[in-house]
Formats: C-alpha cells, structure tokens, sequence
C-alpha cells in the first residue's frame, strides 16, 4: 500500500520527520519549545514565558508569539516528510501572554495543493485565552525531511 493510503504510515512518517526537525531545530529549543504532538498536517508546540522574553509593557514580546506559531506551522507542512518553507503569514494579536504562562501553539492545515499549502495556527495560554491567530503559506522545495524506503 502506498504511504499515502496508509494511516498509520503517513503517522509514522509525520512522527519521524517532526523528531528530526525538532533535534536540528536550536532557535525552538533555545527558545523553551517543545513539540507535543505531530501528523499529517498538524503540530502542537509549546513554549513558556519566560521573563527573558517580556517587552517593555512587561507582556510576551510578540516576537516570541510569531516564533512560535511559525515553529508550529513549520512542523505541520514539513508532516508529510517533503521540504517546505513558509512563502508568506500573517498574524494578529488578540491578548497578551504574561510571565510564567505557557502558550501553546496549533497548526491545522486548510489545504494542500501541488506545492502550496495554507495553515491556520492557534496560539493560546493554559487557561485556553486565545492569544494570536496566525495563518502560513507554504510551499515545497525538493528534498525530504528523513530518508523514506523506496
């Protein structure tokens, strides 16, 4: 069966491919981030506040926010094992992350078409308030993230 029919396959890969990413990935972990979960065209990170990362209001610096949120959709399009890049986001910023809260990330993917994809991220504290809404373009370059069997 080809990997694309097989659930538990294309799990695997998503798995594989997210484990790899994350071990070379050292801005999101020098950043505190952690991936809690990947599959096809999905990823939830985290990521503390930390007080190294609060702005002059003394609220998370919506650098740290955008970072992960994109880290999140970074996963979720490379879940299918193929090298992709983001082409364009956006993000808007609804509430403000505080010191010692831990924000996590969600990435969905709406669609994927030939090279390009669309992915809406969720970013909210661990009280479910939802901090940003971040939406990524994609698109594939050559390669895969791991070595697949031919």
């Amino acid at each position: 069966m080809h990997k694309d029919n097989d659930p538990a396959a294309a799990l695997a890969l998503a798995r594989a491919a997210g484990a790899a990413m994350f071990a070379r990935d050292r801005a999101s972990q020098a950043m505190g981030m952690r991936l809690g979960e990947i599959r096809p065209g999905y990823a939830r990170m985290t990521m503390p506040v930390r007080g190294d990362m609060l702005n002059g209001h003394q609220s998370c610096h919506g650098g740290y926010i955008f970072a992960l949120a994109d880290s999140a959709f970074a996963f979720a399009c490379n879940s299918h094992n193929q090298n992709t890049v983001g082409a364009g986001c956006t993000i808007d910023y609804l509430a403000p992350g505080r010191q010692d809260d831990v924000l996590t990330a969600e990435a969905v993917e709406q669609s994927l078409a030939g090279k390009s994809g669309i992915y809406d991220v969720k970013v909210s504290n661990q009280d479910g308030r939802l901090i940003a809404l971040f939406r990524g373009k994609s698109i594939r370059v050559a390669g895969e993230v791991v070595p697949t069997p031919i």
